[in-house]
């Protein structure tokens, strides 16, 4: 075997790789995936916020017409009072006018929340329990009042989720 001659000139070093890129900074591409996380956080946060808030009012009406029920077990006149209070005052958030309705236009703010049409009946007798003294079904009013509730509530619950 024959050696060759060195080669004549500067010795040359084998071919390097360059140093690992840092760890920081992130490239602009990592910056923006973190912003929309952050965003998507926040608004999903937000949304989980306002959905209990909801539920919330929700279960604090509801409650009041037991608390009512229980507060007025011997007064049917009352508990008459209470509930279409209550019912005005659920119904003007859906028509700031309601608390001034009476009549076929109060019949109609009703009808707006998709119930039977017994206990829209149920309902409309209300006004008379307030004013007449005398009896009528308790229980078969406070279920009627609830079937609207959900109706009415369930509704605003839409909105709210579209908004």
């Amino acid at each position: 075997m024959r050696h060759l001659p060195a080669p004549q000139g500067p010795e040359l070093r084998d071919i390097h790789l360059p140093p690992a890129p840092p760890w920081w900074p992130p490239a602009p591409g990592w910056w923006l995936l973190a912003a929309l996380g952050v965003v998507l956080l926040g608004a999903g946060v937000w949304s989980l916020l306002r959905a209990r808030k909801w539920r919330q009012r929700r279960a604090r009406i509801l409650a009041e017409v037991d608390a009512l029920a229980t507060r007025h077990t011997a007064d049917a006149q009352a508990l008459a009072a209470g509930l279409h209070q209550l019912l005005r005052r659920v119904a003007r958030t859906q028509d700031p006018a309601a608390a001034r309705l009476s009549g076929e236009a109060w019949r109609e703010a009703l009808a707006r929340v998709p119930v039977d049409a017994p206990t829209l009946q149920r309902l409309l007798t209300l006004e008379q329990a307030m004013y007449r003294p005398g009896p009528y079904d308790t229980h078969a009013m406070l279920g009627a009042v609830r079937r609207w509730l959900h109706g009415a509530l369930a509704a605003q619950g839409r909105r709210w989720r579209r908004a």
